[in-house]
């Protein structure tokens, strides 16, 4: 089982930048694909983007791609989302997401075995 937090939200201007944290407990780690999903008022939970358990694998939506990036450490039982060229329509709750030995890319939340508590993103205009 592994327990999952993140931080790094908050409330940034068009254009600016976010770095979002997800820590993880447990000793396994290494062994969960991780992703990040978002969720904004009114919407369902949507893909953000998911990396394997090396980090030599990463897949995005194409609403974020070429704008984040994903990535862990996994000495420091931590991954994170690196948020440049941020819109208004990046405005929602962010949650990371853990993948028990998970083979394949995962997009969907119903995939996913563990869940932060999510942190807020809000970027005005």
């Amino acid at each position: 089982q592994v327990q999952l937090v993140e931080s790094g939200g908050g409330l940034v201007q068009a254009g600016g930048s976010l770095r979002l944290s997800c820590a993880a407990s447990g000793r396994t780690f290494s062994k969960y694909v991780m992703a990040w999903f978002r969720q904004a008022p009114g919407k369902e939970r949507e893909f953000v983007a998911t990396i394997s358990w090396s980090g030599g694998s990463t897949y995005y939506a194409d609403s974020v791609k070429g704008r984040f990036t994903i990535s862990r450490d996994n000495a420091k039982n931590t991954m994170y989302l690196q948020m440049n060229s941020l819109k208004p329509e990046d405005t929602a709750v962010y949650y990371c997401a853990a993948l028990f030995a998970g083979t394949r890319v995962a997009t969907t939340p119903d995939e996913y075995d563990y869940w932060g508590q999510g942190t807020q993103v809000t970027v005005s205009s």
